[in-house]
């Protein structure tokens, strides 16, 4: 559906087929997971410790011609852990690309 929404067709689930291709010899790594989750795409989120970047998502456009914010964690700020938290929710959603398990380990 997010391909045709983004009118790109099936160009999205050859991108995820193939980097699951190169994922492919991460398997059995310890502390690695590559999952998927079934939940409504609003952005995505890349996360180093106390930094994240977020790819908002428009509708109708690729994700490469969207915004990307740049969150840093700051002492009484709110919105770094809104998306935190967010992502700690599709996480714990998601299932293993490989067994089939829930994400509840964490990398």
């Amino acid at each position: 559906m997010r391909g045709r929404e983004e009118g790109i067709g099936d160009a999205l689930a050859a991108k995820v087929r193939n980097v699951l291709s190169f994922y492919e010899k991460l398997r059995g790594t310890e502390s690695v997971f590559v999952g998927y989750h079934s939940t409504t795409l609003y952005n995505s989120i890349y996360r180093y410790d106390d930094e994240m970047l977020v790819n908002t998502h428009l509708y109708g456009f690729p994700a490469a011609h969207a915004p990307v914010l740049h969150l840093r964690r700051l002492a009484g700020g709110t919105l770094f852990n809104s998306y935190a938290d967010s992502f700690d929710r599709v996480w714990t959603a998601s299932r293993s690309a490989w067994s089939g398990d829930h994400g509840k380990v964490r990398p």
